[in-house]
């Protein structure tokens, strides 16, 4: 190490550049990789329901002047989609996983307590077999009974115009069971929705995971609670169909809702193409990344090989007098990768440390989550791997220095 020591402090304006090249790479690259990874493993998080088995439907009634509009028979249509050929089962929820609509309410576990308080709970409102359609699985409790099921609008005990009670039992996800009342089993427990109190609901079931429609800093991924319904008002039909038959029944469902309303608009889709549509920004956001990690570690190669090339050109008869006193062409090839490594540790170095105040700033700016250590490992192996795949031409060529070099000069 001595004499690449004394060599590079013969050079220190360059060895600086280069260093604080690779330190710059090294912040970004490594910040890089970390947001891609998280975003690849956020889009893996299952959703809770059977994703590839599922179609939605979202129907509007045409205006027909004077305040009025047109609309469906619930029943008439739910019995229809039963019908159509493929479909295993049908209900009606106001929301879907990472259908992007939602309401959310507070959790209280003592009324009027804000200290008891769970904010933003997310309510799933469904009919009679939602759980089934969409298939849910309980860890725990039961499914609704059918006496259950009361006229219930999220945000408006009862709805609009109805003075019906809320629902009095709920299936809460095991997110929210831990928050309400940590370590402890939620059966049978009571909260309120309300700060008035006016009436508790019974935990009868609770669910390992549920995806929110909407993954945000206020609701988190999971935390909500199911709650039964004879009617949604707004809500989307939801049906369960074979794989193979999504597509047909996408194309014939409205038609078949048209037959009973022609007064209203039928939207259809594929939900495996909703959760494709939520996460479009998180795969966009991936290739830039990528684009840019790809570019900058190019334009750092570049530099690391322009560097290596002009020291062998520079240092030839240096290189052929140690080859004229018996250093091997590994010897040579040896020197330069160490050289290239030292020079690139010192950039890692200086990156690494970079990289976490870079991680904090984001963290700090756009809520991104804190960056474990391992990346920073990530970041320097392929900062070493890069340099040593850069260096290697320039250092092959100058290990083919013949000894006779070192005799041209004198």
């Amino acid at each position: 190490m001595h004499p690449i020591i004394s060599a590079l402090k013969h050079h220190k304006t360059t060895v600086v550049l280069v260093a604080l090249e690779i330190a710059l790479t090294c912040a970004i690259v490594t910040n890089a990789l970390f947001l891609i990874g998280d975003r690849l493993a956020a889009m893996r998080v299952a959703t809770g329901v059977a994703d590839n088995e599922l179609v939605w439907a979202r129907t509007t009634g045409l205006d027909l002047g004077q305040g009025t509009k047109m609309g469906a028979d619930t029943d008439a249509d739910l019995a229809a989609l039963r019908g159509m050929p493929g479909v295993e089962s049908v209900a009606m929820a106001n929301s879907l996983p990472l259908s992007r609509n939602y309401m959310s309410v507070g959790a209280w576990r003592r009324p009027g307590d804000k200290k008891n308080e769970i904010d933003n709970v997310v309510e799933y409102v469904g009919t009679p077999g939602m759980l089934h359609t969409l298939g849910i699985k309980l860890s725990a409790g039961r499914d609704f009974r059918p006496q259950e099921y009361v006229p219930y609008t999220p945000g408006l005990f009862g709805g609009p115009d109805s003075k019906a009670p809320p629902p009095t039992v709920v299936i809460v996800t095991h997110t929210l069971a831990e928050a309400l009342w940590p370590g402890q089993s939620p059966l049978g427990k009571t909260f309120w929705l309300d700060s008035d109190g006016k009436e508790p609901v019974q935990v009868v079931g609770v669910t390992d995971h549920l995806l929110n429609p909407s993954i945000t800093k206020y609701q988190g991924a999971d935390r909500n609670m199911i709650l039964p319904s004879t009617k949604v008002v707004g809500g989307v039909y939801v049906l369960r169909v074979r794989p193979d038959m999504r597509g047909t029944v996408v194309r014939d469902l409205p038609g078949v809702l048209t037959r009973i309303d022609p007064m209203r608009m039928v939207q259809a889709k594929i939900y495996a193409d909703t959760i494709s549509d939520y996460y479009h920004g998180d795969r966009a956001m991936i290739w830039v990344l990528l684009v840019v990690t790809g570019c900058l570690l190019a334009l750092t190669a570049l530099g690391v090989v322009g560097l290596s090339s002009f020291w062998v050109q520079q240092r030839t008869r240096q290189i052929g007098i140690r080859r004229a006193i018996g250093a091997t062409r590994r010897d040579i090839l040896r020197y330069f990768q160490l050289e290239n490594l030292l020079i690139v540790s010192i950039g890692i170095v200086l990156g690494s440390l970079s990289a976490v105040g870079l991680n904090l700033w984001l963290m700090k700016r756009y809520e991104l989550a804190h960056m474990p250590l391992a990346w920073l490992a990530s970041g320097a192996i392929v900062l070493w791997l890069l340099g040593q795949l850069a260096v290697l031409g320039p250092a092959l060529r100058a290990a083919a220095v013949p000894p006779v070099v070192a005799t041209r000069s004198v």
